[in-house]
């Protein structure tokens, strides 16, 4: 499937008609969760109005998380079979996943505050986030500091596929350490432990994150195809003019 998309007619073609899709999905599943969560759906017995801060928080840190599993499985098919569309999505999937990841944290803080009485505490969920963060980081900077591409996209793989370790963290630090975070409510064996009435808002909210998360990938990658498509075609035409000098000299 990979080596069929990795055409640029075909992998465009496909952007194409994803794009306007996702977008559209995007931004109806957000308009309903936005009023269920904010509008239709009751204050919590125990938390009241701040409860609304979940349907923000949650779905981000959600996606902080499942797009750098993404970023690490896309390193991973570069790192093995060198395929060049694996490489350009990890590239535009780093950036988008630190936005959600800053996102997590800041709303993180601001749910923090009126619940723990402080804007930061230092236990294994917020830190292990937070290096999230600073791996996603790390991958840009190094992947910016190195002028040779493949050399850069080898290395950024690399760690990319390290990072995977506090990912397996972030995920179980509530039951590996003590913690303030509460366990998993939603992804459960025995079901979900949160009523309805604020589970089905949190779930279109994180639907609609991850139709999100597509288009701005699609968009991302298709712009970067066209790019490099004009750079392959500024250089043939440098290297045809350079060829009519040298016949004509």
């Amino acid at each position: 499937m990979l080596s069929y998309f990795s055409n640029p007619q075909r992998f465009d073609q496909l952007a194409r008609t994803l794009i306007p899709i996702f977008a559209v999905l995007a931004l109806g599943l957000l308009a309903v969760g936005v009023y269920l969560s904010f509008f239709a759906s009751p204050p919590d017995y125990q938390q009241g109005e701040t409860i609304r801060i979940m349907y923000v928080h949650v779905p981000a840190a959600y996606m902080a998380m499942a797009l750098y599993a993404a970023l690490a499985a896309a390193s991973f098919v570069y790192f093995v079979w060198r395929h060049a569309l694996a490489d350009a999505a990890a590239e535009v999937i780093a950036p988008i996943g630190a936005v959600f990841t800053v996102l997590a944290l800041f709303t993180g803080s601001l749910w923090g505050k009126p619940m723990w009485g402080a804007w930061w505490e230092w236990d294994a969920r917020m830190t292990s986030v937070l290096v999230l963060l600073l791996v996603y980081l790390g991958y840009m900077a190094l992947r910016a500091a190195l002028e040779d591409a493949q050399q850069a996209a080898r290395t950024g793989a690399i760690l990319a596929m390290a990072g995977i370790i506090n990912l397996v963290i972030v995920k179980f630090s509530v039951d590996w350490w003590s913690s303030l975070h509460q366990p998993a409510s939603v992804i459960r064996l025995d079901g979900p432990t949160i009523h309805s009435s604020q589970l089905w808002p949190l779930a279109i909210m994180a639907l609609g994150y991850s139709f999100l998360a597509g288009w701005l990938i699609l968009y991302r990658l298709r712009s970067q195809a066209l790019r490099r498509r004009v750079r392959t075609l500024q250089r043939q035409r440098e290297q045809a003019a350079r060829a009519r000098e040298e016949a004509v000299s």
